[in-house]
């Protein structure tokens, strides 16, 4: 319970302005402000497709202040790039900006479509730039716009970017995020407390990458002793070098205060080792906490199932069904293996700001995978 209680007075520390939700319908927006307006943005990620409601109120436009009403998201895994995950991506991408368009009355000029940067590297790995353009043609031809445009995003701008979306302005200029996505990794801080101006931390590892990089050693024994023994070799090797060199080159060490992790990995991790703060967008951890963490998941995940944490919860002042829900929702998107992929990554980027001397204060943020389009939308808006 002391345990808890300081968490809970660590996050008044952190204000989060995003709430997450997946209803569609325009009548259950729930509006902030007395006079605004509301604008779509949808990416295509590495995993899928997502959608945001962003409500911009009209006194505010100049000043960046946004709020977020719905998000939504849809797994197509397109960074396969095979002829099911295209058609699966390009449905779902025309389907969300008919419910943004139709549906809720939104008008074309104020949906914003791209393409993350995740999307972008892999393609250049895999040599498949022209799958990227291919999809965007075809949505131009889907929804009758053939001039819309559909930005694809630079790995710098999407970390600074993410940056603005995800971390509180009272924490902006002292705080290193890393966004954990399924295909990189990117962030940074602002070092000379120029917002334009970002200090790029990134890696060309991410969740799934990690994941996808471990089947390939296990040569068919796919139990879950093998995967994470062969997830220790592949963290040793190429991801370990990388973020050694990357969080150096970055000088994040000396500059920063708070470590903030976002991307699925993190609210997946915040929601199933502390699922008594379901209601915290922030979460407080420490390496230790997070490194027993894999090491149960390793030896009996069905500890960490909707049921089994329903059923040992004490505190009768908490939400079961909410709860239950919430990890049940972290368990549908990731299973054992890809927990430990992600969960395995976060822990080596961790470890390189677990100081003998100095200790950082690390977080976990759980609706942060809308923060980059968020602050897209308000940027362009700004910039009109």
């Amino acid at each position: 319970m002391m345990r808890i209680l300081l968490k809970r007075f660590c996050l008044s520390l952190i204000t989060i302005v995003f709430a997450a939700g997946t209803t569609y319908a325009q009548t259950s927006l729930k509006l902030k402000f007395k006079r605004s307006a509301v604008y779509a943005g949808i990416e295509v990620g590495s995993k899928g497709v997502k959608m945001s409601f962003i409500e911009i109120a009209n006194k505010a436009q100049n000043t960046g202040t946004f709020n977020l009403l719905k998000d939504t998201s849809v797994n197509t895994d397109f960074i396969s790039f095979s002829p099911s995950s295209f058609t699966a991506t390009l449905k779902e991408l025309t389907s969300l900006y008919t419910v943004a368009n139709k549906q809720n009355e939104i008008a074309s000029d104020k949906i914003f479509t791209v393409i993350s940067s995740g999307v972008k590297m892999q393609a250049e790995k895999d040599n498949k730039t022209s799958w990227i353009n291919a999809l965007i043609d075809s949505f131009r031809i889907r929804i009758a716009e053939p001039k819309r445009r559909v930005e694809v995003i630079d790995v710098i701008d999407e970390a600074r970017l993410s940056h603005l979306g995800i971390v509180p302005e009272s924490k902006r200029f002292t705080t290193f995020l890393v966004d954990i996505g399924s295909g990189n990794t990117k962030g940074g801080y602002f070092p000379d407390e120029n917002t334009k101006n970002l200090k790029l931390f990134q890696l060309t590892w991410g969740t799934k990458s990690i994941a996808n990089a471990v089947e390939k050693r296990c040569e068919g024994d796919l139990s879950i002793a093998n995967f994470n023994k062969q997830l220790y070799r592949v963290l040793a090797g190429s991801p370990n070098t990388e973020i050694t060199y990357a969080v150096n080159v970055s000088g994040a060490y000396s500059m920063s205060d708070n470590i903030a992790f976002s991307g699925g990995i993190a609210w997946s991790v915040a929601t199933l080792l502390f699922p008594e703060m379901i209601d915290n967008p922030v979460v407080p951890v420490t390496y230790n906490e997070v490194q027993k963490f894999s090491e149960k998941l390793a030896k009996n995940a069905a500890e960490f199932s909707d049921e089994f944490i329903v059923k040992n919860i004490t505190d009768v002042t908490l939400d079961k069904a909410a709860i239950g829900t919430e990890v049940k929702k972290v368990n549908k998107v990731f299973d054992q293996k890809a927990l430990l992929a992600g969960t395995g990554l976060l822990l080596k980027i961790m470890r390189q700001f677990e100081g003998i001397y100095e200790k950082k204060q690390f977080y976990l943020v759980k609706n942060g995978q809308v923060g980059w389009i968020s602050a897209y939308v308000d940027e362009s808006i700004i910039g009109k």
